[in-house]
């Protein structure tokens, strides 16, 4: 898009108004998200940047309930060790602001579920592996994509990040050279949702920024 230079500040700053409303609820409503929604989101999570163009990502899209259910027992399990004393005390003092524990309700209650995975390398056709460059870089840009694309379609979404994520792998039947990064909740806000106040300061912009001209 070759844009005017006043266009190109306009579309910037309308891009962060819109961004600047996109916040992380834990309280999903029972309303229904379309497959298509999630397919043209995850369809735009894909046209991110990569190292060497591999695109080494993949996402599964769950809203089967017995399937999330599974992937809610199985992620509070891990999280009751995290929070028992495996975070370590400075991590759980950090959380407490946020008031996160291991009950992860939302692993159910949001109507989608979609599970990032990086491709920690490649196959050809008759097995033989492949390198593949910047994973971690490349599938962050692509979850950022993800995010965007769902806040612009009007859903909520909240990142969770059991550690260690490796049951995913089973559960999904997804191959050992991709490692799960995050299972993102996907739906509408309940209407009680809440944003903690905490959540809602974001560093200004001197803060985040150094400009060299």
């Amino acid at each position: 898009m070759d844009f005017s230079p006043e266009k190109n500040l306009q579309e910037a700053q309308e891009f962060y108004a819109r961004m600047k409303r996109r916040h992380t609820v834990r309280d999903f409503s029972d309303q229904d998200v379309a497959r298509e929604v999630i397919e043209a989101c995850v369809h735009a999570a894909g046209t991110a940047p990569s190292g060497a163009n591999h695109q080494p990502w993949h996402f599964v899209a769950i809203a089967d309930p017995a399937f999330k259910r599974k992937i809610r027992e199985a992620a509070e399990e891990e999280e009751r060790r995290f929070y028992s004393g495996g975070a370590g005390d400075e991590w759980l003092k950090a959380l407490e602001p946020i008031g996160t524990n291991d009950h992860k309700p939302h692993l159910e209650e949001a109507p989608w579920l979609i599970v990032v995975f990086a491709q920690r390398w490649g196959q050809f056709d008759d097995g033989t592996r492949f390198k593949n460059y910047y994973v971690p870089e490349s599938t962050g840009i692509a979850s950022g994509f993800l995010m965007a694309a769902l806040h612009h379609a009007g859903l909520v979404a909240l990142t969770h990040t059991p550690n260690p994520m490796k049951f995913l792998n089973k559960l999904l039947d997804r191959p050992e050279s991709e490692k799960p990064i995050m299972i993102v909740a996907v739906g509408h806000a309940a209407e009680n949702a809440k944003v903690p106040a905490v959540a809602k300061l974001k560093k200004p912009l001197n803060e985040i920024l150094t400009v060299a001209e």
